[in-house]
């Protein structure tokens, strides 16, 4: 069977696409405590961004249609100095690519990006990756421990968005050096 979908690296000008797979989330859920929905430009930017910092931002692509499905990419955890080894996976889907395998195989190849990172990066060798989870999100909490991360703590009544007050989980998983 040939694969339904294929991942590659992100690039600016795929802000657009980023920008509509994004944006439900932030008008129509709590999974994201941005509440103005995001431009191209501005989602250009963020992988920018995220690039320059020597860090990954992968898109898993239909195979046939070329159509975006989802991405994740890896930011800083903190900006503090002591934190760069910590980073912060983010993964979103097309609301069509749920619960066809591509969270599955876009966040297995971010973690092993992460675990590849060049010895030039500022954040080598990553020791640590610390997801936060807007609750409840069962789909996000069985991804991340597919993987082996744990939930270390809940931040109680953290955000307050669409009306309602959420509580935000955190998962980690330390990575073998």
């Amino acid at each position: 069977m040939a694969p339904t979908h294929v991942i590659r690296d992100a690039t600016p000008a795929d802000g657009a696409a980023l920008a509509a797979i994004y944006n439900p989330y932030v008008r129509d859920t709590v999974i994201t405590f941005e509440t103005d929905p995001v431009d191209p430009e501005q989602m250009g930017a963020r992988v920018t961004k995220v690039l320059s910092a020597g860090l990954p931002w992968l898109i898993a692509e239909d195979a046939d249609e070329g159509t975006i499905l989802g991405y994740a990419y890896a930011g800083p955890f903190q900006e503090r100095p002591a934190y760069r080894f910590a980073l912060e996976p983010s993964i979103y889907l097309d609301l069509d690519a749920r619960g066809r395998g591509v969270g599955t195989s876009l966040f297995g190849a971010l973690i092993e990006r992460v675990q590849d990172l060049p010895a030039s990066s500022v954040h080598a060798p990553a020791h640590g990756l610390y997801s936060r989870v807007a609750l409840p999100n069962e789909a996000s909490a069985a991804l991340h421990e597919r993987f082996g991360f744990v939930q270390v703590g809940t931040f109680g009544e953290s955000g307050l968005k669409l009306g309602r007050w959420i509580d935000v989980g955190v998962w980690q998983l330390l990575l073998e050096e």
